[in-house]
């Protein structure tokens, strides 16, 4: 009886001693994890059709003004919240113009529903009349709302189905009427097309204002997937405060049903629909509709279930009459631009293709026929912005002085390239005007916070400054920043960064955290500037180590296909080449060496530390798959493929398949509402280590998505890191 109360009491001393570490026991943290750290950027803004001018709001949020592009002066103001008629309201959340110019649709109360998609309470106001109404009067909320060509309609989704307002008779039409919840969406996509193909809105108008087509989604054979909802403490919903609400939804896993998916045509004049039926059956995805610069060119491109084949297809949507016109395939999956990002102009459209080995642009003609490729080289173009006609030109965006740098340029005819953005550092071409004559450049680099400056489209010249964030870097003056490095693994040159903690003594030998992220194209290490997480570790005492291993993006095709079928397996071993690189530095002690991620790079932190050979005194994974079985369709299967057809590779890749080998604390953090990544990962985890006698510590956060940001939740998952690493390490 007495050792019972001794063991007892050790027991609560220890939950004491735990519980007691708070987000106040580490000064700073807000201000390094919170909205405080982010840089000042320019207001949100829309040019005018003829790309002279531009809308803002007014200093004090109670107007939308027009503005000179060149000068920033005001010209007028175009919508006063105090002086409308018919409707008034006190607020907007934001607003979208016609592109005729002739009319705002502006929206308030916005509820988000997935990353993407919200319904909120549209109005539509007329500049000339000052007219202000509701975009609907028989459904409170809409919609993905979009006007047409001529600013005379708008068409919407509400409850699964698609509206059209006609604006001059201040009328409603239904466009469809088989919306179902979890079982029939009309153009607006759904959550795996929402997610994995990053789009909000799955209808498109016919130049000529006559057609609206849409992508309809039978969700009827997808799985649902359900977790609970609880009262909580932020955000509380009483109604659950006793029994936890439940909330479902369609989510395919790797190897189930996806959607059924199919394009239609609406005439508007007589109000009937016609199916524009694709001939291919190996077609599974829909990711894009959009009509190429003529109204009888209905552009659908098309993905098979391995997005290892897209075809673009021109349907005629009166005759529904579909012909192929290009085929693009590639031995692993396909670039996401290939099938996001084609650009369609009036007679050609742009394509961007891996083809070579290099993500680079390609135009074609209508007919299918290729015109010429537009840039070439050993680097990666990742982003495209436009073309001018008047000269010629394209804009692009791409990695052509190396992988950790992205500058600007441009392109003539002869293929003369002309650099827009210095050449080291991070740019990104925002906002360039309907004439292609300007656009906003941001840059950044590792020790220069964003600036933002309107320059010109042609030389890349400075028109007028909008922020140089010159205040806002002076109050990071001391904060530690990174510094870039390269080394090897398994025989390739791996980029990677550090961080020094503050006050950095060159003799003492400090812990190291190892911070990554490590999924298939994206990348950590790049030269611009950052405040987050990963300073505030350095100032806590820890030297931050980052490395892309292989499969991340910025390097060409062969760096990322390595990871092919085999998602975890390269990763795992440059991150513990990292780590023993780390551990070589004679300012990192070897035996307080930390991993940690968030999503997949909480993946890839049980991945790492589950490696025989891996080095780690402890590991945190935030929001981590721990299965690909357990993730979506599109994003396991385009880089696993189903389970059915790579068992194997899904047994390799699983952590529940590791625990055993796993030789180092783990700490994991999730939240309980996450759509994305459900907490179910992380409780199959839990329950396969508890299995054979093992386990891992747990923190959750009711009701919070993905993203863990309401409330205190993003401090609370630093300074838990923290306080886990500092309990081990220090």
């Amino acid at each position: 009886m007495k050792q019972h109360i001794l063991t007892f009491a050790i027991a609560l001393l220890s939950a004491t001693t735990i519980n007691a570490a708070s987000v106040n026991d580490f000064p700073e943290i807000s201000r390094y994890v919170g909205p405080s750290r982010l840089p000042s950027a320019p207001e949100a803004f829309e040019y005018t059709p003829d790309g002279a001018a531009y809308l803002t709001y007014s200093a004090d949020y109670n107007k939308i003004v027009k503005h000179d592009v060149k000068t920033g002066k005001e010209i007028e103001t175009v919508l006063d919240f105090n002086h409308t008629r018919e409707t008034t309201i006190s607020h907007i959340d934001g607003f979208t113009l016609s592109p005729d110019g002739s009319k705002i649709l502006v929206w308030r109360n916005s509820e988000m529903i997935y990353r993407r998609s919200f319904t909120a309470e549209y109005y539509v106001y007329e500049i000339r009349t000052r007219l202000l109404r509701p975009l609907s009067t028989e459904h409170p909320r809409q919609q993905s709302p979009i006007f047409s060509p001529d600013g005379r309609m708008v068409a919407f989704t509400a409850s699964n189905n698609i509206y059209i307002k006609k604006i001059d008779y201040n009328s409603e039409v239904a466009v469809t009427t088989d919306g179902a919840v979890n079982s029939i969406i009309n153009g607006i996509p759904d959550w795996t097309y929402e997610e994995e193909f990053a789009t909000n809105c799955s209808m498109t108008w016919a130049p000529d204002n006559l057609t609206l087509c849409y992508i309809k989604y039978n969700e009827t054979d997808v799985p649902a997937f359900s977790f609970q909802l609880f009262e909580g403490y932020c955000d509380p919903k009483p109604q659950y405060a006793l029994y936890p609400g439940l909330y479902t939804y369609k989510y395919p896993v790797a190897g189930q049903p996806n959607s059924k998916v199919s394009v239609h045509a609406y005439d508007i004049e007589t109000r009937k629909t016609k199916n524009v039926t694709l001939p291919d059956s190996r077609i599974e995805y829909i990711p894009r509709i959009a009509f190429g610069g003529s109204s009888d060119r209905l552009m659908v491109t098309t993905l098979n279930r391995e997005q290892t084949r897209m075809e673009l297809y021109c349907a005629n949507p009166r005759s529904t009459v579909v012909k192929s016109i290009l085929v693009e395939e590639w031995n692993a999956w396909l670039s996401r631009p290939t099938y996001e990002d084609i650009r369609y102009f009036d007679n050609f459209f742009v394509v961007t293709s891996c083809r070579t080995g290099w993500q680079h642009l390609y135009s074609y003609s209508y007919s299918g026929a290729l015109q010429r490729q537009i840039t070439s080289g050993e680097y990666d173009v990742d982003q495209y912005y436009g073309y001018d006609p008047a000269s010629g030109t394209h804009y692009y965006r791409s990695t052509a002085k190396g992988a950790i740098n992205r500058v600007i340029s441009k392109i003539d005819p002869k293929g003369k390239i002309t650099y827009l953005s210095p050449e080291s550092g991070t740019a990104s071409g925002l906002s360039f005007s309907p004439r292609m004559d300007c656009f906003i450049l941001s840059y950044s680099n590792a020790m220069t916070a964003p600036r933002y400056a309107l320059v010109t489209a042609s030389t890349g010249k400075q028109i007028r400054m909008l922020e140089d964030n010159a205040e806002y870097q002076a109050k990071w003056a001391n904060a530690p920043q990174r510094e870039f490095f390269t080394m090897q693994s398994d025989g390739y040159t791996l980029n990677g960064y550090i961080i020094k903690p503050a006050d950095f003594d060159p003799n003492r030998r400090y812990p190291a955290i190892m911070s990554q992220y490590s999924g298939p194209g994206s990348q950590e290490v790049l030269n611009k500037w950052s405040i987050g997480a990963e300073n505030y570790f350095a100032k806590a005492g820890y030297v931050v180590v980052c490395v892309d291993g292989r499969g991340t993006g910025g390097r060409g095709r062969a760096f990322e296909d390595a990871v092919y079928k085999r998602l975890g397996y390269f990763e795992s071993i440059d991150q513990v080449a990292a780590a023993r690189h780390a551990a070589s530095l004679p300012y990192v002690d070897a035996n307080r060496i930390a991993i940690y991620g968030w999503s997949y790079g909480g993946y890839e932190a049980i991945m790492a530390s589950s490696r025989p050979d891996a080095p780690y005194a402890a590991a945190v994974a935030v929001a981590p798959v721990t299965d690909w079985r357990f993730y979506d369709t599109v994003y396991a299967e385009r880089y696993m493929l189903t389970p059915q057809s790579n068992e194997s590779g899904y047994d390799e890749a699983s952590t529940l398949n590791k625990i055993s080998s796993r030789r180092c604390p783990l700490l994991i953090m999730t939240g309980t509402a996450d759509d994305n990544v459900h907490m179910y990962n992380s409780i199959r985890y839990s329950s396969a280590a508890e299995s054979i006698g093992r386990w891992c510590d747990i923190v959750l956060f009711p009701n919070m998505n993905h993203s863990i940001n309401d409330c205190n939740g993003r401090e609370v998952v630093y300074a838990r890191l923290l306080d886990y690493l500092n309990s081990i390490m220090k």
